[in-house]
């Protein structure tokens, strides 16, 4: 029986150093050592009739045989093997007489034992194409050929070979990638702990469900505790019993919403004390958006949670004599016109001025939580409402303030007050507050967006008296307001004394109200 004739492959792209570096991919050694292809290469052996059966990897220098059955050779020069040759092949290579192929006649192995006279071979490739080697029957006599079914179940065997290495080489890859990993991972975690540890700040992690399970050196230094028994819910121990309950509904907000956690507590020194600490804490997700891990800090700020406080009460002190200035001072202007009573009315109105300067100041001034006004301080809405408090009458609103709110300081604060008090009362005296039905709308409102933009205040009465257009505005309520909102303020005013009432349009740059 004549052998079908096997051609040979193309020549690989994969020259010898990358052929290396694909065979050093596989676990050769293992695959030899725990007799994994035994089964496969003694089935070759019978399937063939043959009396040697061999797998082979084909290197640069030498065939290594991975499993072999009739044979005691381990290893051969490549210069003699056969599978150099059928692993370039597509299919099944036969050499029927190796005495009469030229290629093989010389070879050691055919003028020497194991004197081969018959070879047939499997090409084992790699999933890249590159070829490896071969599964191979031998004898010492000559053959016609392998018949169709023995080919057929040489070239079985030779992949079911190959899958079991491509096996060994993924689990090997696998288990480097994952000791990789695993090297990785301890150095980061090496990095972090030197880092944290470095850091002036207490350090501590958490689990998604917020266990805690790490603190760096540093929070055992500052707490005196023992390393492991604030593990869990242990850190609440150390915080006063005054903060505990606050910062576990916090820590829990945080948990549930994945908000970031900040909080100012008192924390246990190691010498007993508690001290201010600021606590932060920031969630780590995944890809998925799922949290992994909290990272957070605690800061000592006891020094400069002191030094605030001791601040604060100097600001509210000092706040506080300035305001009984302004009570002193308008007292002073009472008890002077007292003898003189042709001076009564500007005395009148002097202390009313000084009062809503008080007003002004009172608003803006450094505040406790106790004595903070409702509305924020930066608010000119919350300080017109302050300052048209007294104009209220039996609850009723004939004052009323509309449209956009705008940011204010303490430097704004003063004109703006004595510039609406003086309209107010004036509207009191003259306008529409000096009758019943009378009323009046302050609009707020922006020319244009931005930082440049003006702000339109327009005051406008409706329901007072008959009034006409004054011979001349030049008395020290008009100067007063001319001062507050052009000099102080830099910005314009317009009267406009029409028959319903009387209407102010005020126009101030918006850099004007707020540093």
């Amino acid at each position: 029986m004549t052998p079908p004739v096997s051609t040979p492959v193309a020549p690989s792209v994969y020259d010898e150093a990358a052929r290396s570096r694909v065979i050093s991919s596989y676990d050769v050694a293992g695959a030899r050592m725990q007799g994994e292809l035994d089964d496969i290469v003694s089935f070759a052996a019978r399937l063939c009739d043959a009396p040697i059966a061999l797998l082979s990897l084909v290197e640069e220098e030498y065939q290594r045989f991975l499993s072999r059955s009739g044979t005691d050779l381990h290893q051969t020069p490549r210069s003699q093997s056969f599978c150099a040759h059928a692993m370039h092949h597509h299919d099944v290579m036969e050499v029927p007489d190796a005495q009469a192929d030229p290629r093989f006649v010389d070879n050691a192995l055919v003028t020497g034992a194991p004197h081969v006279r018959f070879y047939a071979g499997a090409p084992l490739v790699s999933s890249e194409g590159v070829p490896l080697g071969a599964l191979c029957v031998l004898a010492t006599t000559s053959r016609a050929g392998l018949t169709p079914f023995q080919r057929d179940g040489l070239t079985l065997l030779a992949k079911a070979a190959m899958g079991r290495l491509d096996d060994r080489r993924t689990a090997r890859e696998q288990a480097f990638a994952e000791a990789r990993a695993r090297r990785t991972l301890e150095a980061s975690d090496l990095r972090f702990r030197t880092l944290a540890d470095t850091m002036p700040q207490m350090v501590w992690s958490t689990l998604p469900d917020g266990f805690h399970d790490y603190y760096n050196a540093r929070w055992y230094e500052f707490t005196g505790t023992t390393p492991g028994t604030t593990d869990g819910e242990g850190w609440n121990d150390v915080f006063h019993p005054e903060d505990q309950d606050r910062a576990w509904t916090i820590w829990r907000h945080s948990l549930a919403s994945g908000e970031p956690y900040t909080i100012e507590y008192r924390l246990r020194h190691r010498d007993g004390t508690y001290r201010w600490v600021l606590g932060r804490a920031l969630p780590v997700r995944d890809d998925q958006g799922a949290i992994t891990r909290w990272f957070g800090t605690c800061t000592d700020i006891h020094e400069q949670k002191l030094a605030y406080e001791e601040r604060e009460v100097i600001s509210q002190e000092l706040s506080h004599r300035i305001k009984n200035i302004f009570a002193v001072i308008a007292g002073l202007i009472a008890f002077s016109a007292r003898g003189k009573p042709e001076f009564a009315g500007i005395a009148t109105d002097l202390r009313h001025r000084i009062t809503a300067l008080g007003r002004a100041h009172d608003f803006v001034r450094p505040h406790s939580t106790q004595s903070r006004p409702e509305a924020p301080q930066d608010s000119l809405k919350g300080l017109l409402g302050d300052l048209f408090e007294p104009y209220r009458q039996d609850g009723t609103d004939r004052l009323v303030v509309i449209g956009d709110d705008v940011r204010i300081d303490d430097r704004s604060a003063t004109p703006l007050a004595l510039l609406f008090h003086e309209l107010a009362t004036n509207a009191t005296k003259y306008g529409a507050l000096s009758t019943v039905d009378g009323h009046v709308a302050l609009t707020i409102g922006h020319d244009e967006d931005g930082a440049t933009g003006m702000v339109r205040l327009i005051w406008r009465e409706q329901g007072g008296p008959p009034i006409a257009h004054p011979t001349s505005h030049k008395g020290f309520g008009s100067q007063l307001i001319e001062m507050s909102a052009v000099r102080q303020l830099g910005g314009t005013v317009r009267r406009d004394w029409r028959p319903e009432g009387l209407c102010v349009e005020i126009g101030v740059p918006l850099p004007s109200f707020c540093r």
